[in-house]
């Protein structure tokens, strides 16, 4: 085959523009403002802020866990009455 044109024997013209061409031209413009690129990451002040995240963690964690055991050694108070799950189970639906 000597010619290097389209199928069926029709070569392409010179004026018109190629497939890849046609594709680049059709692409949508931007929507909105165009945003600067992100600013450079200092990952010492990174990880700075990440050791000092875990230690508040762990400190609330530690409160968390002091006060959940100080509810535990408390008694729970009697008032006198039926408890709230008592008076649920006289319910009969």
């Amino acid at each position: 085959m000597a010619s290097r044109g389209r199928r069926g024997g029709a070569s392409a013209r010179e004026d018109e523009p190629r497939r890849d061409e046609r594709v680049e031209q059709q692409a949508p413009a931007p929507q909105g403002p165009v945003l600067p690129p992100p600013l450079p990451v200092d990952y010492g002040v990174f990880m700075q802020g990440l050791v000092q995240a875990m230690q508040t963690q762990a400190l609330t964690q530690a409160a968390l866990q002091a006060q959940l055991e100080a509810q535990a050694q408390v008694p729970a108070q009697d008032h006198g009455g039926p408890s709230t799950m008592e008076r649920f189970k006289r319910f009969k639906i």
